[in-house]
C-alpha cells in the first residue's frame, strides 16, 4: 500500500484481516514467538541457578502483570506501565546489575522477568499499543483478535 496512514489506523492485509501500524504478522510473528520460548527457557534456567524455589514459580511469574494496573488510568498510561515492565531492556538490565553485584537475589529477579516476558511473547502477548489493551506489536489479542 502506498497510502499514508495514521500510526494506529487499521491497514487491510487480506479478506477480513486488518492490522495496525507497528504490528507484525506471518513468519516474523512466528519467529518472535519462538524467540520468546527460548527466553522463557533461559529465564527459568537462571531462576533455578539463582536458587529460586520452584514451589513459587507460578505466582512469581505472574507478578510482572501487576503493571497492568496502569490501565485503570486509561489505555495510554496502561500501555506505558505495561511496556516498561514487559520489555527485554529491563530484564537484561536487571541481569547485568545482578552479575555486576554478584547477587543471586537480583539474578533471580532477572530470571523471573526474562521468563515472564518470554512466556508472554510465546503466547502472543506483545508490547501494548496505546489504542487498546488488545492491540500489541504481535497482533491483536483477546476480543480484538476477532
Amino acid at each position: 500500500m502506498t497510502a499514508i496512514h495514521a500510526p494506529f489506523d487499521p491497514v487491510t492485509v487480506g479478506v477480513g484481516q486488518a492490522i495496525r501500524r507497528g504490528m507484525v504478522e506471518g513468519q516474523v510473528r512466528s519467529w518472535l514467538r519462538l524467540e520468546g520460548l527460548a527466553a522463557f527457557g533461559a529465564g527459568l534456567v537462571l531462576f533455578g541457578l539463582s536458587g529460586g524455589d520452584w514451589l513459587f514459580i507460578v505466582p512469581l511469574l505472574l507478578l510482572p502483570d501487576l503493571s497492568m494496573l496502569g490501565y485503570l488510568a486509561g489505555p495510554r498510561v496502561g500501555a506505558v506501565t505495561y511496556n516498561l515492565v514487559h520489555n527485554w531492556a529491563l530484564g537484561f538490565g536487571v541481569l547485568l546489575i545482578g552479575m555486576w553485584l554478584d547477587s543471586p537475589a537480583v539474578l533471580l529477579v532477572a530470571g523471573l522477568l526474562l521468563a515472564h516476558i518470554g512466556m508472554d511473547r510465546t503466547l502472543g502477548y506483545g508490547l501494548k499499543m496505546p489504542s487498546a489493551f488488545g492491540d500489541t506489536h504481535l497482533g491483536h489479542i483477546g476480543k480484538s483478535a476477532t
